[in-house]
């Protein structure tokens, strides 16, 4: 089966921290507190939800690969992690890449290499910017 790639864009944030250590997060919000530790993008043109029927399908196989590549300027950094069959991608607005097994809607991958956390510093520094576009590529493969 041939790999699936979905590419959508977000923005950066001035309250971006990237210290969560399990999880890193993209959503369609606006806002962000100091609080959303794992949140490195806001403003995304993708939840959950969003995220094309075929993309969902090949994820939801088990022993699926999903590579997640998070581009902010001339910053660029790639996390692999794992798709499930219990991933559900109902959530509106949010996707969250978890180095954990857990899965709920807000769900996009599991057992992944990196967490915010884990990013360089040059690339949360392009995160930190609001005027800074990020470009996501999401590529989901079956072995």
């Amino acid at each position: 089966m041939k790999p699936i790639t979905v590419v959508f864009f977000a923005k950066g944030h001035k309250n971006v921290l990237s210290t969560h250590k399990t999880t890193f997060e993209v959503t369609k919000e606006t806002e962000l507190s100091k609080r959303g530790n794992c949140i490195i993008a806001v403003e995304s043109t993708m939840g959950a939800i969003d995220l094309p029927d075929e993309f969902k399908k090949a994820a939801q196989k088990q022993n699926s690969k999903i590579t997640i590549t998070i581009e902010a300027g001339n910053q660029k950094e790639t996390t692999i992690g794992k798709g499930n069959p219990k991933l559900q991608f109902t959530h509106p607005t949010d996707l969250v890449v978890r180095k954990s097994k857990f899965v709920c809607d807000r769900t996009l991958a599991i057992e992944a290499n990196k967490a915010s956390i884990d990013f360089s510093q040059k690339l949360v520094k392009k995160l930190q910017n609001p005027n800074q576009k990020v470009k996501v590529t999401l590529t989901v493969k079956n072995h």
